[in-house]
């Protein structure tokens, strides 16, 4: 039902998502001891993780020739352990992502803060998927709202939810699905100016960004030539967007955002 990316990530044949809510499976009481055993050790190496609400990928499965449906269970972050505990219910992260050009085609991707649960990794903005109010429902439209919440509070880029294009979706290695949008294209300039207005913003507060650092990338040299860690889906998806048309005039080295001088690298 995929088809390769390469990178351990596969392109979902996706026309249409349908998002299903199902019950959590059970755990074991092992397998629950041993979840909370790493989830505290995962606490202890980095205190401000925080144990909320999290919508979990249960299932995928083919809806028709090009759809999906995607089975999602109401849980929280600590479940995220369970992928380290053997035997236990496959359970994969659901997450939004945004896909946020400029005017020459590069792309926006943000270095993770030391306090996020994944410090020091590149990835595009975006995050983990939420469930919503009882009386509410998880669709493409909610996924889309995410997304546009996402862009604005990790760029500082306040794109409209409509104004944002379901993409492609990515499936990792771990079963991890991504259902990326794409964010209509703004000048470099108005990109760095949003992320540093934001930086100050947050640091008035006493609050730290959720990106310590950003970078526009043109190609995927660009891309190799990031410091530190790189999340799995992001080769993948710079390769997809360079070859479906969407060419950087210009493919110099990645360019910093400017920023105070606290909340780079």
């Amino acid at each position: 039902m995929t088809g390769p990316a390469g990178d351990g990530v596969d392109i979902l044949p996706a026309a249409g998502i349908r998002l299903v809510e199902t019950a959590l499976p059970e755990l074991s009481r092992p397998h629950r001891a041993a979840m909370d055993q790493a989830w505290a050790e995962s606490v202890r190496a980095n205190p401000a993780l925080f144990d909320g609400p999290v919508a979990a990928l249960v299932a995928v499965e083919r809806d028709g020739t090009d759809g999906l449906v995607l089975s999602w269970a109401r849980a929280s972050y600590r479940y995220r352990a369970l992928r380290h505990v053997p035997g236990s219910p496959a359970l994969s992260s659901l997450f939004v992502s945004v896909l946020q050009p400029t005017d020459d085609g590069r792309v926006l991707v943000g270095r993770m803060a030391p306090s996020t649960s994944a410090p020091g990794r590149w990835q595009l903005p975006g995050g983990t998927v939420e469930p919503p109010d009882p009386d509410g429902e998880l669709d493409l439209a909610a996924l889309r709202a995410h997304a546009a919440r996402e862009l604005a509070e990790e760029t500082g880029s306040a794109t409209p939810a409509a104004a944002l294009t379901p993409w492609l979706t990515t499936r990792g290695a771990r079963g991890s699905v991504g259902v990326a949008f794409t964010a209509p294209p703004r000048p470099a300039r108005e990109l760095y100016d949003g992320y540093a207005e934001l930086v100050r913003a947050e640091s008035a507060r006493g609050a730290e960004p959720e990106f310590d650092r950003v970078e526009l990338i043109g190609s995927l040299s660009d891309l190799d030539g990031l410091e530190g860690p790189v999340v799995d889906y992001l080769r993948p998806v710079v390769r997809h967007h360079r070859g479906t048309g969407n060419r950087a005039a210009g493919h110099g080295r990645p360019v910093a955002a400017e920023r105070p001088d606290h909340a780079g690298a």
